[in-house]
Parts: C-alpha cells; structure tokens; sequence
C-alpha cells in the first residue's frame, strides 16, 4: 500500500499540527509497518498527541508515539490472530486459575470411571499460595473469589493495614457483652426478614432530575402539617397563630426552622417558616436569648412559645420537645423470640491506599468463624472517593468489580449460613446516586443463595424476628452535626441530640436544604425516607467517633467503617432477644452489643 506524504501533511495540517519533512519519512514508514492509512495515521497521531498534550511534533514525541501506542495495538493484534490459530497467548492470573480448574476437574472425572492403580495415583502438589482447588464453587477461599490483579494495574496489599496490632479489640461496648463469647446459632434459627415501608418500601429505580420547586414546597408543607398535627394532640394545644400576627401575649407557633442567609446556622441568623395553613407560608425571624436550652437545625419542625410585640420579631421563650413514634408490637407471625446474633459493617471494603479489598477479605473470615445469623454490610463497596477510581485506573468497568466483589461475599460466606443484607451508598461509583437510593440488582444469583440474600434501598426500615431495624449509609451525622446549634445548661452530648432530633422528626434525613452532595428527590423521599415506627436499632454509618448508646429506648450504633484511610476501621455485633408478644412493658431487645477492630 503506497502511502502519499503530500495526503499525510495535508491531514495533519487540517488539525494544525505542523511536521517535518524528516518526521514525515519516518510517518511512512510506521503508516507501511503498521499498515495505516493517512487518514487513520493522522487520527491516531492527533489522539495521541492531544491525550499527552504534545502541541508539537517532535522525534521524541514520534518515538513514544510507536512504542506507546502503535507497538502495543500490533502486539494485541497478533494475540488475537495466536488466540485465532489455538494458541493460548498471554492470560492474566484469573484466566489462567481458571484454566487449571477446567483440566483438574477433567482429570478428576477421567479417574472415576478407571480402576486407580497404585503407580498411576498422582499427588496434586499444594502450597499456601495455591491451594488445592475443589470442584464445589462454594468451598473456594475468597482470596480466590477476588482477583484484584483482574481489574487493577497497581494492587498492592496496603503496608498499614497488613502491621496493624490492634485487630479485634472492643472499642465500645453496651449490656452485658464483657463476659459473652460471640456466636451465631449456625443456621439452626429460624430468621423472619421483612423490609417494612411507609406506606410501602422502595423496590426498583425510578426516574430522577424532573422535580419541580412547588413539588418540593408541597413535601415540605405536608410534613410540618403532618408533625404539627401530632404535637398539638399531645401537648393539647388549641391553636395555632399566624407566625406574622402581633401579639403582647405569649402564643403558640408552628413551622420549620430556617437560616436567614446561606451561611451556617447561628443563634443571631434563626428564622422560624411558618406552615401554609397558618401562615401561608411567612418567616419571622427568631430571638433565642429567653431560652436556656435549645437544639435546632435547618429544616427542623418545632412547635415554638413566644412574644411577638411588633410583628417582626419572635422572642421565642419555650421549644416544645419532639414526639417519637410509638415502638413496633410483635406477633406470633414475627418468627420465634430466641437470641440471634447480628455482624454490622459499613464500606469502604478496602484501604485508599490499596484496592486489594484485604480487609473485606478479614470481615469474610470473622463472619465464617463466628456464623452470625444476620450480617447487613452497608456500602461503599467500590467507593467512588478510592483514588483509583478518581484516577480512572480500574481496567475493568466499576459494575464488574462490584460484581466480583459482591461473589465474593457471597460465596465467601456461604458455609456460615448467615442471611446477608446488602444496603447501598451515595458512595457506590455504579450505583445511582440519588436519595432514596433503590436497591441493588442483581439478576444472577445463585440458586440456593436466593433465600438468604436480600438487597434493600437506602434507607431501610427492615424487620428481623419481629425486631424493627432502621437502616441508612448516608452519614447523617456528619451532615446534621455540622449545620446544628445549641445551647445547654449542663453537660450535653452532640450525638444523642442527633439521633433524637432524627427519631422526633421521624425522617431518615430531617435536614433542609440538605448537604451539596446530596441530590435528594423529595416526591420518592416522602414516600420512602420516612420512619414507619421507631426502631429497636437504628444505624448510623459515620465518619465521626462510633458508638453505641440509649436514645429514647431505641439502641443507636455507629460501628464505624471498616477501614480510615490507610488502617483498618472497625464493625460492630449485637446479640438480641425478642420480647414475647403480650409481655407487659416494654423491653429493648438487644443485651449486648460491641464495636470492634478489624
């Protein structure tokens, strides 16, 4: 094939790249070599130079340019003619795992049907780095499962994490859980799961992005009505004042706390939005210098007492306490009231520093040594923070490395027998990012996986054995706990008032408007991000301190992430016992419950 150089200058011409009648002779050269047109020698020559942002073309850049670019393409040419003719080229360490596995699992069914005789029996040779493969799938070793090396160039074991001293030690703790040892019932228990909804749970995607601001305002309205109404039934208030009607006397206001500027909440920048039935809709700005004590945050719906003297300003004196919903009564159709044990870990599954997903690979060890009966793993599984998913260096796409970690967990665990709930992130990169997030798809399980696998949406209100859990990833109190103020006369402590406010205002995510990253779709967010009941666990993934604690009668954990940056994080496990339904009183379920090392 003759190739023209006038052609050849005139294509690098139409994008301004100028050549040198040397560098021209060389551009034949590679254009017959390679066999390329003008045409498709310029458009390579332009995509290469643009994607290494070469303005000008120099023998340097030529040079790099075949060695780079052309050499590697001929090479991928040839191996897909050798793997054509039946050679078997080069195969990355999955490939060739799996290769093994084919000829083994031939041998082996070539041996059932002779007679072994004594020098023909071969011994497979085994080390701890190849262990001896089995037919079943299901007692691989999840080191086999992932195959980092499969989708990620640079999948070096993290330095930090693989030292660490400290693994497995109690870092918080709540009841009786100093002198227990930690076991599930080995699949003997009979696990009832039902995901509860308000009024039904979130199922399948929806469509997002086509929400209007009346759509928004109407959420809003109906959800301050919604509390006021059942605030004013419990604190028998008569009525309501309009928040703009002056008023020598003390009265009695509904609305949505709001800031007057968009910067942070502070005690001078609190104004009070008042409901549309009352107020149709008017601020007021709010003096808080009465009150001793008050906790608020935007988007909060408070019943407030106070003087309003010009119509202008309220001087609030008096915040009525929120209500919390009532708890959920058990039934005999819940499943039976023996102990279960319940593993909580939240992503990332893997250090920043590394996507071997080592610590994913821990987490799959302790669930098949302690066999607990539930484990809700909340995402991210591929965190879209990890640096070499922002640096694009995976070279496979994210749904396949989130598939092959999800096989992992699955298969991984299998032998434990433990019902695995998966719970997604705004953090999954292949995920969709809005909030309420629908749960993930998976169309190809495993048959007798199917019964004890369960996705659910973010968030979830999810009940076990008749014990109501309230799910979420999103880390409400980071977000909740940057935007709150508050003022207390004695010692007050700023995640109890958190998770109150979230019990109280009966919502997922009470906060308006909503942190930056956060792309909330309120028509979906009424219907799937409210709270059902109060829950007997609530869980809180966070960036912040974890902990366990007694909020209102609902146990409140946060078992941390299982790994902070480069070391390893922490998960939590919790025993608890259902009261027998028609007990007298009520008694929280969980006995003991632990955060612990990785």
């Amino acid at each position: 094939m003759a190739v023209s150089a006038q052609l050849l200058v005139k294509e690098l011409e139409i994008f301004g790249l100028e050549c040198e009648e040397a560098l021209v002779e060389k551009l034949i050269e590679l254009c017959s070599l390679y066999g390329q047109n003008e045409e498709g020698m310029a458009s390579e020559l332009i995509a290469f130079c643009t994607s290494t942002h070469n303005d000008c073309l120099t023998a340097e850049t030529l040079n790099s340019f075949e060695h780079e670019f052309l050499s590697k393409r001929l090479s991928k040419a040839r191996l897909g003619a050798s793997k054509g003719s039946g050679h078997a080229g080069a195969r990355d360490i999955v490939s060739i795992q799996e290769l093994i596995e084919v000829e083994e699992e031939e041998e082996t069914l070539l041996n059932s049907y002779t007679t072994p005789s004594k020098g023909s029996q071969k011994r497979a040779i085994t080390t701890p780095e190849t262990p001896l493969t089995k037919r079943s799938v299901s007692t691989r070793s999840p080191h086999q499962l992932l195959s980092p090396s499969s989708f990620s160039p640079s999948a070096t074991p993290s330095q930090k994490y693989s030292s660490r001293s400290n693994r497995g030690e109690v870092v918080a703790s709540f009841g009786s859980a100093q002198v227990m040892s930690w076991s599930g019932r080995e699949g003997a228990s009979n696990i009832s799961l039902k995901v509860l909804g308000y009024p039904e749970p979130l199922t399948g995607s929806y469509k997002s992005m086509f929400q209007k601001l009346p759509d928004i305002r109407e959420v809003l309205t109906c959800k301050i009505e919604e509390l006021g109404s059942e605030l004013k039934e419990h604190y028998k208030i008569e009525a309501f004042t309009p928040v703009l009607v002056t008023a020598q006397e003390p009265v009695t206001l509904l609305g949505q706390i709001g800031c007057d500027s968009n910067g942070k909440l502070n005690h001078k920048s609190v104004i009070l939005e008042g409901d549309r039935e009352h107020s149709s809709g008017a601020q007021i700005p709010v003096d808080l210098s009465e009150l001793k004590e008050y906790s608020l945050f935007p988007g909060q719906v408070v019943v407030m007492e106070g003087i309003n003297t010009t119509g202008r300003k309220l001087v609030a004196t008096r915040l009525y306490e929120g209500v919390p919903l009532p708890f959920h009564q058990p039934t005999e159709e819940d499943g039976d009231s023996e102990q279960i044990m319940v593993l909580v870990a939240c992503g990332p599954y893997t250090t920043s520093d590394s996507i071997t997903f080592d610590p994913l690979l821990d987490l799959i060890t302790i669930i098949n040594r302690d066999r607990p009966d539930v484990c809700i793993l909340f995402g991210p599984f591929l965190d879209a923070k990890h640096e070499q998913v922002e640096s694009c260096l995976l070279t496979s796409p994210f749904e396949e490395v989130f598939k092959q970690c999800l096989r992992t967990i699955i298969e991984g665990t299998r032998s434990s027998g433990s019902h695995l709930i998966f719970v997604p992130s705004l953090r999954d990169v292949h995920h969709e990012p809005v909030y309420p997030q629908p749960p993930f798809s998976c169309s190809d399980l495993p048959r007798e996986d199917k019964k004890r696998v369960q996705f659910v949406s973010e968030p979830c209100t999810l009940c076990i054995n008749g014990m109501i859990f309230g799910l979420t990833s999103t880390d409400l109190l980071l977000h909740m706990g940057a935007e709150e103020i508050s003022s207390s006369s004695g010692t007050s402590d700023r995640f109890s008032r958190i998770l109150k406010h979230i019990l109280t205002q009966r919502s997922y995510y009470p906060l308006y408007p909503p942190q930056e990253d956060m792309a909330i779709d309120y028509e979906n967010f009424y219907a799937y991000a409210q709270l059902p009941v109060t829950p007997d666990v609530f869980i809180a993934p966070s960036e912040l301190r974890y902990f366990v604690k007694d909020i209102l009668g609902c146990i409140c954990v946060n078992p941390g992430r299982l790994t902070k940056g480069q070391v390893g994080g922490t998960f939590s496990r919790l025993y608890l016992r259902r009261q027998a339904s028609g007990a007298e009183g009520r008694r929280s379920p969980c006995t003991a419950a632990q955060v612990v090392r990785i």
